[in-house]
């Protein structure tokens, strides 16, 4: 089964392959040089207001041939770890593969983690992410994984289960990209703040101290828990630094600060 395109209307991301790919090229040029990586975290808003801050992000990694691919579900939940059971995902620039070995370990390794459609049907924060993979490499293939828990045994052994396929890719290193936007319509100045207190802990490794702050403070991170697992996962992979390579909101582009969406880049470095 081949999941097509159902974001790329030019509200989210250009239709046009020629456009898309020369914005997308454009925004990973506002970046600095990629470096091996074991995650990022990466905004998932329409490209006009979040596609600088996805660039950053997106040129600060070296791409791994298979990308394990965490995201939140908006519209549609089905099993706790919705894992996609088909075939390519489509987007204007072509079809992006499935790794169905690194599938079968994902499955095999986390309890919760099943087969199952429902939260990829209609849903756009893992489809926003292809385009920045197929730019950085043409040859990409992805596990799509749809996070509906913020059960932090199940996101722990999401984590597990996401580290060891990274270690039976070939090379033995795969990247890891949670999809998640920060702070939801509130001020710049408010959600510059909260943003800023779950970007600390997420730059700790720490995706418990993560989770907490977002539930204390009432911060609207739509992939919290995409973001916990690949936190997860890198800490069990060794990982020894995050940096946040870019921080933003819709102000930016819309020049409204009294109801902005917040925009983060983390970056997530291999043992040294």
């Amino acid at each position: 089964m081949l999941r097509r395109a159902r974001f790329a209307d030019d509200m989210w991301y250009p239709s046009s392959p020629e456009r898309l790919r020369g914005d997308v090229e454009g925004y990973i040029a506002g970046g600095g040089g990629a470096a091996p990586a074991l995650g990022l975290i990466s905004p998932h808003a329409g490209y006009f207001y979040s596609g600088p801050v996805a660039g950053k992000g997106y040129a600060a990694v070296e791409v791994t041939p298979t990308v394990i691919v965490l995201a939140p579900p908006h519209r549609r939940a089905g099993a706790a770890v919705s894992v996609w059971s088909g075939g390519p995902w489509r987007t204007p620039l072509g079809e992006v593969g499935i790794d169905k070995e690194l599938r079968a370990v994902v499955l095999d390794r986390c309890d919760a983690a099943a087969l199952d459609d429902t939260a990829h049907s209609d849903e756009h924060s893992l489809e926003l992410q292809l385009p920045f993979l197929q730019v950085r490499r043409a040859d990409v293939r992805i596990v799509p994984v749809a996070v509906a828990t913020r059960d932090v045994t199940v996101l722990k052994s999401l984590g597990d289960a996401c580290a060891e396929a990274a270690r039976s890719a070939p090379g033995g290193s795969a990247l890891i990209v949670a999809s998640s936007d920060m702070n939801h319509f509130e001020s710049e100045s408010v959600t510059k703040r909260k943003d800023g207190l779950a970007l600390e802990r997420a730059c700790e490794l720490d995706p418990e101290g993560m989770l907490e702050v977002v539930e204390r403070e009432s911060i609207s991170m739509c992939g919290a828990a995409p973001a916990a697992a690949m936190l997860y996962a890198a800490r069990e992979l060794g990982a020894s630094e995050a940096e946040v390579v870019a921080h933003g909101s819709s102000a930016d582009a819309s020049g409204d600060t009294t109801r902005v969406v917040g925009y983060a880049a983390v970056v997530v470095r291999p043992p040294s």
